[in-house]
């Protein structure tokens, strides 16, 4: 008896530890141990109405009291419900039946078995509480930067865990592709997604999601963080390059400058964090032919031609600009579209107005393979007269195309111009 005495108590001295580890209120933890009681009660005799369960979460221990009707002797039909009249009197002298008495009873005498199934509930409400409380706290924190400390790197994920230990799943599709993490270091990453299927909370992270950039930029431009200056838009290819569209509300404050730093001294913990993703910061305006210029940049326009309508702009500039505007792999001119929402198309400007008798290439999309059509269009050259004025070593170089196949394009267009 004694023992199980012990083993109830030190449950008891267990919860109130816990309670301190997990933030876990008193009044919950309290609600949780009666509950659990309850539970093993109903379960012996059918009801546990008629107990009045006392936790003292302080002082480590507990009272049940038991309420029975008082009947006549010989007449009980429910001993945990109903209590003779001689046993009664002995708990109250002045009692009658009728009424009703309460006695203390001790949990340890209800036997082992019952003692084991309290541990069982109490272990099982408990560790549900644990996922509840995860659940609520990730969700309130979602699409904020995380510090988490990395347990065990796998080929398809990583598990990184927090300050108070819990799991944080950090997926490779959602990693900078020259991520390498190494068990024991920190990682920062920003909260994508909190699940909770069949009660069990699953915290995605993300170190690609442009809200991560985001809130770097915040932690690091306090212009940012107190509103003095708005992100406008963000485009980005992870650990390549990103772009990133600022407005500030004090004409005193220019956006780009605050963002960037004295000799870059904002932004370079930014690009180190991203692996030294380039990044590039423009000052946005509603313009949206300016916008689309300065998100062109390094590339100088001569013209412009906009489709508000389509969402589509035609952008001309001079041959040695045409390149810059493209940039590497076609990166520059795919996030400036991402950054303005506009499909921007680059021709060459051979000076003056566009020679009327020149023909898109998309017009040849029946004789020229698509795949082929874009990577003439890759290096600028959108009409038939911009291929035709290259040199074909130079498209075979820039473009990645066989002989053959430059030679079967110049044959096709040239007989376009030959005919007429």
């Amino acid at each position: 008896m004694a023992r199980r005495k012990e083993e109830i108590v030190s449950m008891i001295d267990t919860l109130a530890e816990f309670k301190n580890l997990k933030n876990i209120n008193k009044a919950t933890m309290i609600n949780v141990l009666e509950e659990s009681f309850r539970n093993v009660i109903s379960k012996m005799f059918g009801t546990d109405e008629n107990y009045d369960i006392i936790i003292n979460p302080e002082k480590g221990d507990f009272e049940i009291w038991r309420n029975r009707t008082v009947v006549n002797d010989g007449r009980v039909m429910d001993p945990n419900l109903q209590v003779p009249l001689t046993e009664a009197l002995e708990i109250d002298p002045d009692c009658e039946v009728g009424e009703d008495v309460t006695d203390k009873v001790y949990f340890e005498d209800f036997g082992r078995r019952a003692i084991l199934n309290l541990r069982q509930t109490l272990a099982s409400k408990i560790l549900e509480l644990q996922k509840d409380n995860l659940y609520t706290k990730y969700k309130e924190l979602l699409g904020t930067i995380v510090a988490a400390e990395v347990y065990q790197v796998w080929k398809k994920e990583m598990l990184l865990l927090d300050d108070e230990g819990n799991d944080l799943l950090l997926p490779k599709t959602e990693q900078i592709p020259s991520d390498f993490f190494r068990k024991g270091e920190t990682v920062r990453a920003i909260i994508k997604e909190v699940t909770n299927e069949n009660g069990n909370p699953k915290i995605i992270l993300s170190r690609i999601d442009n809200r991560f950039l985001q809130r770097l930029f915040e932690l690091e431009v306090p212009e940012i963080n107190d509103g003095l200056i708005t992100i406008k838009a963000i485009a980005r290819i992870p650990g390549e390059r990103a772009k990133i569209a600022v407005e500030s509300y004090d004409d005193r404050i220019d956006p780009v400058g605050a963002c960037v730093g004295m000799k870059g001294s904002r932004i370079r913990g930014i690009v180190h964090e991203l692996r030294n993703e380039n990044i590039d910061v423009i000052s946005y305006t509603s313009n949206i032919q300016l916008y689309i210029q300065r998100a062109l940049s390094p590339a100088k326009i001569s013209s412009i031609r906009i489709n508000e309508e389509e969402k589509k702009a035609e952008v001309f500039l001079r041959p040695d600009e045409v390149s810059l505007a493209i940039g590497k792999g076609g990166m520059n001119i795919k996030l400036a579209c991402m950054l303005t929402d506009y499909a921007i198309d680059v021709y060459r400007d051979l000076g003056g107005e566009v020679d009327e008798e020149d023909i898109y290439l998309d017009e040849f999309s029946d004789e020229i393979d698509e795949w082929v059509i874009d990577a003439l269009k890759t290096m600028g050259l959108n009409t038939a007269k911009a291929v035709l004025a290259t040199k074909p070593e130079e498209i075979m170089e820039r473009a990645d195309l066989e002989d053959q196949t430059v030679k079967d394009v110049f044959k096709i267009l040239s007989a376009e111009f030959e005919n007429e």
